[in-house]
This record gives structure tokens, C-alpha cells and sequence, in this order.
């Protein structure tokens, strides 16, 4: 199969005659397969997802499920956490090219020797990141319960945060620590103009801004409500307000749209005058033909060697066991 693997993924032509949506639903059935979709993913996506969630609760669902294959409509460290989890199962990503900023922000190479320098250090790492950054970890978190799982932390404990200098400073700064962080950023959230933001809110002054912890720290001083994706999107539907400015990446919109009909969301802009809303060009490599063939044909699937299963696995282990005794 892997001469059907081009550019990252089965590059092959799709009958435009098909109803993918219904062609999709069935090969799910035939393969016992699901599709489970990240809030960033384009709509249709979202739509045809069998679970849609954050970080978290993609790995909660991953960890859980049935399925005899998962393809997984995210980015690349999405799928190999997915396939951590279910080592017997087959993991499917429909295409290889679907990377993440922040996760190449830290080097396996440069992290190992930034964190000989401070061995007395526990090591928490973001989910986003490589399974080689995750076997050099001793937890790892999401943005839904990297607060509490420092919390959990003896005072004294001496940390190193990796890989989001954003989301590491606004750990330190509600918990009080003094992590030691890796300056690494998502190319999406450090984005955010404040100056555009600025004028939105003019025109729209009794609007919300809502923020990922991702954000710079002047885009998350001006925030009403920052937290993790699943947090915007839940605040969304218990907050009384109309209008929401929303600081993440914009495929979330299409969901806070279907839980609130009558509300209006602004995506917050970048600092490129010529485009309204910060999209992830990786997220957004989905589609609906890739998902089709990577279904059909069982490719492009990801496969880690036993050595790293055993090292990455146990820091994804350890924050599910915190999350769950946490209640998270």
C-alpha cells in the first residue's frame, strides 16, 4: 500500500459522483472504524466525526473506545498519542503533512540537553508535542488540566514546562511557580493582533473577548474568559452575552455556531491585515477525500517502535490517572 502514499497521503483521484458523507459512513460501519475530530478541523469534518473534542478529551476517547481503527481528523502528535494508547489498534492519519508548529518549536536533540541542565527538574510537557519530547517527560498535560496538574505538585517541586512559552506563563502566573520554560510557540495564537483586536471591540463594545492560554499575555490581559478550547466553547453556551471576540483558531466557531444560534462570534485577527480570521494550515490539510481514501485504503497509518511506546506512553498514562482522580 505504501506505493498509494504520495505527498503524505493516498493521492488518488475520488469519483466526484460519490456522496463521501454517505461512502464515509459506510466504510466506518464495514471496519468497525471512527473519526475522531479536533475542534480546528473544517466544518465537514467536524460534522462527520464520530467524537469531536480538545486534547484531552480526544486522548480520554482514544484510550476508551472499541473501534478497530481510529482515524484521526487532527494533527500528526494527535494520532501518535491516539496510537500510544491503543497500541493493538490501527491509527490512521490522512495526511502525514498535518504538523504542528509548537510541537516542531522543540527539538528532541535541544530539549534533552536544555533538560540535563537542571536534572533536580520534573519535566511537564504539553500534549502538543513529539513522542520523542514526550519519552523525555515525567507528565504530560493538555490546556484543559495543565493548572490542576501542577496544583497536584508538592510547592516545591522545580519544574521545566515544555513546549509553550505562552501557556507556560500563564501557568506560573496562576499557580505561583517558577517553571523553568522552553520558549516555544503555536504559529496560530501568537498571531493575535491586539491593535485589530482593539478596533473590534470598538465596533462591538459589549462583546466578550475569549482567549486560549496559548495567547500572547497582551492578547490574554485583555480577555473576559481565558481556557482551554472545550472551556471557550463551553463558556460560549453559559455566558449571557451576545457577542463573543474569539482568540483561538477559528475552525471552534462552527461549533459554538451550532450551540448558539443567536449569538454572534468574531474571530480575533492576526497581525496580516489581509486576513480576518488565523485558521492552522495544518489542521486544515483534512478533507473529505483524504478521509475517504485513508479509510478505503487503510493508509497513511502510524506506527511507533516498541521502545518508544514503552518511554511515551507512562507521561500520557500518568496525566490520565491525574485527570481522572482530579475529575478533569
Amino acid at each position: 500500500m505504501d506505493e498509494l502514499i504520495k505527498n503524505g497521503f493516498v493521492n488518488k483521484p475520488v469519483d466526484k459522483s460519490l456522496d463521501l458523507v454517505a461512502e464515509i459512513e459506510k466504510l466506518k460501519k464495514e471496519k468497525n472504524a471512527i473519526i475522531l475530530g479536533h475542534f480546528y478541523q473544517l466544518p465537514e469534518i467536524q460534522d462527520i466525526s464520530d467524537f469531536l473534542g480538545d486534547s484531552l478529551a480526544l486522548s480520554q476517547q482514544a484510550a476508551k473506545t472499541n473501534a478497530d481503527i481510529i482515524v484521526f481528523a487532527g494533527v500528526h502528535f494527535m494520532a501518535e498519542t491516539a496510537k500510544l494508547l491503543c497500541p493493538d489498534k490501527k491509527v490512521l492519519l490522512p495526511d502525514l503533512n498535518a504538523g504542528c508548529s509548537l510541537a516542531d518549536s522543540c527539538p528532541a536533540t535541544e530539549f534533552k540537553k536544555f533538560k540535563e541542565k537542571y536534572p533536580d527538574h520534573l519535566v511537564i510537557s504539553y500534549i502538543n508535542t513529539t513522542n520523542e519530547i514526550k519519552a523525555l517527560s515525567d507528565i504530560i498535560c493538555t490546556s484543559s488540566n495543565a493548572v490542576e496538574i501542577v496544583n497536584s505538585l508538592a510547592k516545591n517541586q522545580k519544574i521545566i514546562f515544555a513546549p509553550d512559552k505562552n501557556l507556560g506563563s500563564y501557568i506560573n502566573k496562576l499557580t505561583g511557580r517558577n517553571m523553568i520554560v522552553w520558549p516555544g510557540a503555536c504559529h496560530v495564537h501568537k498571531r493575535f493582533s491586539v491593535e485589530r483586536i482593539v478596533v473590534l471591540k470598538k465596533e462591538f463594545p459589549d462583546a466578550k473577548i475569549i482567549a486560549h492560554p496559548e495567547c500572547e499575555m497582551d492578547v490574554l490581559i485583555m480577555a473576559d474568559h481565558i481556557g482551554s478550547t472545550s472551556s471557550l466553547l463551553k463558556f460560549t453556551q453559559t455566558d449571557d452575552s451576545k457577542n463573543y471576540i474569539i482568540a483561538t483558531e477559528a475552525g471552534v466557531l462552527h461549533q459554538m455556531k451550532i450551540k448558539n444560534p443567536q449569538k454572534n462570534f468574531i474571530p480575533a485577527p492576526p497581525d496580516d491585515a489581509t486576513c480576518a480570521c488565523n485558521d492552522c494550515s495544518f489542521m486544515k490539510l483534512i478533507t473529505l477525500e483524504k478521509v475517504y481514501n485513508t479509510l478505503k485504503y487503510e493508509v497513511p497509518e502510524i506506527v511507533i517502535s516498541e521502545e518508544m511506546q514503552v518511554k511515551a506512553l507512562l507521561p500520557v498514562k500518568r496525566m490520565l490517572e491525574i485527570s481522572e482522580k482530579l475529575a478533569l
